[in-house]
């Protein structure tokens, strides 16, 4: 018996419960839920239904348990339910019940946990995208494990996921970063809205060494080297920590290339041409 199989038992039993009793089977909701007690000597899995159930259909939340209770201990997967607190069930499954699940997954072994609610969908799902400005922090890994595992949460139920990592590669932001990339090769300070931190120069010598004389060049065609080559480094490691980390993504969009091609004016365009954008937005854009 699995927590699902527990879950409708415990439905089930609640439905018998109040029609014994003569009450009102409509309090009674559509899912019910089972959780892992805090403390394993309470039970394998318990349940508050009684409590959520007991002022609707007018009667104390023991007495409901209790019959809640005597219903579920007609079934063979149920070895004991016990009443705590006010009215929580708290039970536990027979040695063949709780086997059972181990029996069910070595059975159906990588299809184990899949499902078909969602064949037929197609999910774009973004996330992490931190600026390739600086390697990989705790933010991003927080969030590349909660993507990667909604990512294969959407696969288990059928649907189509790409995953996307936006990588963004224009702005203000990466022309900061490659000053201060250009500041660190020439032993200068950096500005002061720009970046800190031993990585630069490492990617700094790197691009160094790949560019002979790109310190001695003027600064506008310097800056140019250390953007997109700082960029493509700190990508990279970027890509191989979250690689690290056990993430991979399907697709990885870069903002410069929907510069670049015109994306973002095209788009600008259209929703001008439809009414939708103000004569001042482009400016504040």
């Amino acid at each position: 018996m699995n927590p699902a199989q527990l879950a409708d038992a415990v439905r089930a039993a609640g439905a018998a419960a109040l029609t014994g009793l003569g009450l009102d089977l409509s309090v009674l909701p559509d899912a019910v839920s089972v959780e892992r007690p805090r403390n394993p000597e309470h039970g394998d899995y318990a349940s508050a239904l009684a409590l959520q159930i007991a002022s609707q259909a007018g009667v104390p939340p023991r007495e409901l348990a209790q019959a809640i209770a005597a219903r579920l201990s007609e079934d063979p997967a149920i070895q004991s339910v016990q009443i705590a607190g006010p009215g929580f069930l708290n039970i536990r499954l027979s040695s063949a019940a709780a086997g059972s699940v181990a029996g069910i997954v070595v059975e159906q072994g990588d299809a184990y946990g899949h499902a078909q609610a969602l064949t037929g969908q197609r999910v774009n799902l973004e996330f992490v995208s931190a600026n390739p400005t600086g390697p990989i922090h705790i933010g991003g890994a927080r969030w590349a494990a909660v993507g990667d595992a909604l990512a294969r949460l959407l696969r288990a139920e059928g649907a189509d996921v790409t995953t996307e990592y936006y990588v963004n590669d224009a702005g203000a932001q990466i022309d900061r970063f490659a000053a201060s990339l250009l500041a660190v090769a020439r032993h200068e300070d950096p500005p002061d809205d720009g970046y800190v931190g031993e990585y630069l120069s490492e990617i700094a010598g790197t691009l160094v060494k790949q560019h002979p004389g790109v310190l001695e060049m003027p600064r506008p065609q310097a800056l140019q080297i250390f953007r997109s080559g700082g960029v493509a480094l700190m990508s990279e490691e970027i890509r191989a920590s979250l690689a690290g980390f056990g993430v991979h993504f399907d697709v990885f969009f870069n903002e410069k290339d929907l510069h670049d091609r015109g994306g973002l004016d095209a788009a600008l365009a259209t929703l001008r041409q439809a009414g939708l954008l103000g004569v001042s937005a482009p400016d504040r854009l």
